[in-house]
């Protein structure tokens, strides 16, 4: 029964880890300029800082969700009250992440979301 148990930990742990790395490689990934050029990549993780990778996160290729005119408005003028809508886009973006774990084959998948304001150009030319 002890056996079992300390199976069952372990997995959890093996798990929670997997699932620890997929969030830190979304984090790296929302740190960079990923917009510029959206690509899929394999990011290393080394989850207990030791200086050897223990994981390695598969990320999809970022995909713009949705675009929207950000409907702010930004007063032009200090002296003059005229005013515009701002000139730029509420973006949203899918980033989903894969970890498997090479000892036991077991499988990690997260997703997260995130919102980033871009101009129309850079809008234009990663959403469609």
């Amino acid at each position: 029964l002890s056996t079992t148990n300390l199976k069952s930990v372990g997995n959890m742990q093996a798990k929670y880890e997997a699932i620890a790395a997929a969030n830190q490689a979304i984090e790296q990934v929302l740190s960079s300029p990923f917009t510029t050029a959206p690509a899929a990549e394999e990011i290393t993780v080394d989850i207990n800082n030791d200086g050897t990778p223990d994981y390695m996160a598969s990320i999809a290729q970022p995909v713009c969700v949705r675009a929207s005119l950000d409907t702010t408005v930004v007063k032009t003028s200090k002296t003059l009250p005229l005013m515009q809508f701002s000139n730029t886009y509420n973006t949203v973006w899918d980033i989903v992440a894969t970890v498997e774990d090479a000892k036991t084959g077991a499988k990690t998948i997260v997703q997260a979301g995130t919102r980033v304001l871009l101009t129309k150009a850079q809008k234009d030319a990663v959403c469609n």
